[in-house]
């Protein structure tokens, strides 16, 4: 019988393309049954399209309770265009609904991105995830129902080209030929894409395919996504993701603490608040610290992360020299 405990935190999951978000966690689930551990509870931080590649965080015992946080958090892709035709589903599984031989030219592409930076308007494909009256929408749609999607507001914080399109911007406005050198030629032809991989960083709730879509609509062709990949979930980057064949490694017997990031990890961005064991024990019993002392910094208003020494203790929200748990944390004082 195994003497491991439960872990707490998180396996930052390189996801393969063909794996869904619920098939991921079931595979993480089935590791550590194998690895001798006891029944963890296990959550993923934000849903990938199977087609899709890259960061999938999976959260392990207490780190499930920061979960939903991920949810909420920025994402950052990768992803090609491919123009002229467009699918169902929008990306390389749907059958073909439109065709256009126009092509893009790269000037228009890196014209256009501004166009979509910021505070839009996006309308979620039919084949996704998003809920009509409590079923998915595209469980709607592969039923044969006509499924009217609501437009929603989300943010593009930043929309760029990727690899060798980097640095074109308009020097690359031209095709050049033989006899032809002067890349601003006005008589040379267009430089025209058949594809462009771009790289987007963008708020919750955005969907990367209906980006791909608009564009293509905007360049005044049709187009679909050939290749999805996810760079950054909230904290998390691909740098740190590992990938399944690694993770199954803890099924043989590795350590996990090897590719175990701590709970706190998905919270870089929350100031740590420093308890001492009275505090400590009053916040694992839900109760308010109030009246507390005016440290420069440490008691700022707004969410702060609670630990006693480096233990997380509770998530906890300050106003006005008061502390109130908003999510407590159940791990043992001291770190095995």
């Amino acid at each position: 019988m195994s003497d491991r405990s439960v872990p707490h935190g998180w396996l930052v999951l390189d996801k393969p393309r063909g794996m869904g978000s619920t098939q991921a966690v079931s595979a993480v689930k089935r590791i550590l049954r194998q690895g001798g551990f006891p029944k963890t509870k296990v959550g993923h931080g934000g849903t990938l399209d199977s087609l899709a590649e890259g960061v999938l965080p999976i959260a392990l015992g207490e780190a499930t309770k920061l979960a939903g946080r991920m949810l909420e958090s920025d994402k950052a892709y990768e992803f090609t265009i491919q123009f002229g035709e467009e699918t169902a589903t929008l990306d390389t599984e749907g059958e073909v609904v439109r065709r256009s031989d126009r092509r893009p030219p790269i000037a228009a592409i890196a014209a256009i991105l501004e166009h979509f930076t910021g505070e839009i308007e996006q309308t979620p494909p039919a084949y996704s995830a998003v809920k009509i009256a409590g079923k998915r929408a595209s469980d709607r749609t592969r039923a044969g129902e006509d499924v009217a999607m609501k437009t929603r507001r989300v943010t593009v914080h930043s929309l760029t080209f990727v690899g060798e399109r980097e640095d074109i911007s308009i020097r690359s406005t031209f095709a050049t030929t033989a006899g032809r050198p002067d890349p601003y030629d006005p008589q040379a032809p267009l430089e025209l894409a058949e594809s462009v991989t771009l790289a987007a960083r963008v708020s919750k709730g955005t969907y990367i395919r209906s980006l791909a879509r608009d564009i293509a609509h905007a360049l005044g062709t049709v187009g679909h996504v050939t290749y999805l990949r996810r760079t950054k979930a909230g904290p998390f980057t691909e740098r740190q993701a590992i990938s399944l064949d690694r993770c199954e490694e803890i099924a043989k017997g590795a350590a996990i603490e090897n590719l175990l990031l701590p709970l706190e990890a998905g919270l870089d961005d929350i100031p740590v608040l420093t308890l001492d064991p009275d505090s400590a024990q009053a916040v694992r019993q839900g109760r308010v610290l109030s009246d507390l002392p005016p440290v420069p910094g440490e008691w700022a208003d707004g969410l702060h992360l609670a630990k006693l020494h480096d233990v997380p203790v509770a998530l906890m929200e300050l106003e006005g020299g008061t502390a109130k748990v908003v999510r407590g944390f159940n791990l043992p004082d001291v770190a095995e």
